[in-house]
């Protein structure tokens, strides 16, 4: 829920560092994101975390969500979401994001070898 994200965005500002790093908190030209743009953002993050299976010591501002040339995003993953996914063999991730009205979505898919737990498919 994009508002209700926003509206905790301004009641503790310090959430904004806790979540993202300043080099994801800001657009290329050093503009401030939209309340809407960092709550599909947090949704990514918290998708990844999930598709980790939510480690203890996991930090949101260590999945950085980043966009390729055409816009495509992908996930830069540092110190803690780093260590997570090497420890199951991710190899890659694979991400989308939306955001409709106000609700903000996304899926993350963590990519590795077939020992990760999931159940096969019959």
């Amino acid at each position: 829920n994009i508002p209700r994200f926003a509206a905790s965005l301004r009641a503790m500002p310090e959430l904004r560092a806790l979540y993202f790093p300043d080099d994801e908190s800001e657009q290329a030209d050093g503009r401030p994101r939209s309340e809407a743009d960092l709550a599909m953002r947090f949704a990514a993050k918290e998708a990844a975390a999930k598709a980790l299976g939510v480690p203890p010591g996991l930090e949101h501002r260590d999945c950085i969500l980043r966009a390729d040339p055409d816009g495509r995003p992908w996930i830069e993953a540092r110190g803690s979401v780093h260590d997570a996914a090497s420890a199951l063999g991710v190899r890659r991730w694979h991400v989308s994001m939306s955001q409709d009205g106000t609700v903000a979505t996304a899926y993350v898919v963590a990519d590795g070898p077939a020992s990760l737990d999931a159940p096969e498919i019959p």
